[in-house]
């Protein structure tokens, strides 16, 4: 399976201008063959909790999910985008996959917040990652500064998931993240992780780029600079299948021995 990661910025508060840089990513990425389109955190509105509470209107969410599921359709491509959920005075982060046909497959919401700003605005999940079988592939979502937790990843593991989908909105000065906490994350759980992320500065935050692509050895197989680019990774079930027999770390866990110390 062939995975496009879009790495962009997005404006503020403009939905059409964000739908726009989704549906050229998804043109270019069906037409490379991609099977896949990953998009970054929240960046069908703008990465900018703050403002989004005190200006998104709530009644234009149902539209932004439609016309996704209408560019997935269209290019027939499957996407996974972000984008606030607001029940009354519940907003959440969340990620959907669409499928190629504008189908919703599944949903998940943030579980870790990140930041004064997040936690001002946004509540919780409370739930592991939502796994979605897809193309003979069993691929997890999560979001941002959850897959910097292993109990989040290896979760999705032990659900099943062979690739994780992981939009994020990740700051400049935390590069490490990507170069070295997604690999270690894809190698001690023995999955795919990819993680795209926004560039430019959206409502005074810079972020960083350096979107990643990891494979279950901890390779990296695509990354990022700090410019707007498409990237792609084959994800080949082969290779999880040869991790997972050359290091059986999902199968020795001594799960009954790591309750009684707390975990």
């Amino acid at each position: 399976m062939l995975l496009a990661l879009l790495q962009a910025q997005a404006h503020v508060l403009d939905g059409a201008a964000n739908l726009a840089t989704i549906e050229d990513a998804a043109a270019r990425a069906a037409s490379a063959g991609a099977d896949v389109l990953l998009t970054p955190e929240l960046f069908t509105v703008g990465y900018a909790p703050r403002r989004l509470r005190s200006e998104l209107d709530p009644a234009s969410l149902p539209g932004l999910h439609e016309n996704v599921a209408r560019i997935a359709a269209r290019h027939s491509i499957a996407i996974v985008y972000s984008l606030p959920d607001v029940q009354g005075a519940s907003w959440k982060i969340t990620s959907t996959f669409v499928d190629d046909a504008g189908i919703v497959r599944g949903s998940y919401v943030k579980v870790h917040l990140f930041g004064d700003g997040e936690k001002e605005v946004f509540s919780p999940g409370d739930r592991p990652a939502t796994i979605i079988d897809y193309q003979g592939l069993k691929m997890g979502m999560i979001i941002c500064f959850d897959v910097e937790f292993p109990e989040a990843v290896r979760a999705a593991a032990l659900q099943g998931a062979q690739l994780l989908l992981v939009p994020t909105a990740l700051g400049r000065g935390y590069e490490s993240v990507s170069t070295t906490l997604v690999p270690a994350r894809a190698l001690e759980s023995q999955l795919y992780v990819a993680y795209a992320n926004h560039v430019g500065v959206e409502d005074g935050f810079a972020l960083g780029g350096g979107s990643v692509v990891a494979d279950p050895f901890g390779q990296i197989l695509a990354v990022g600079g700090r410019d707007e680019q498409l990237l792609f990774a084959e994800v080949d079930p082969q290779a999880l299948e040869k991790a997972r027999a050359e290091i059986p770390y999902l199968t020795e866990r001594r799960a009954d021995l790591y309750r009684g110390w707390g975990l």
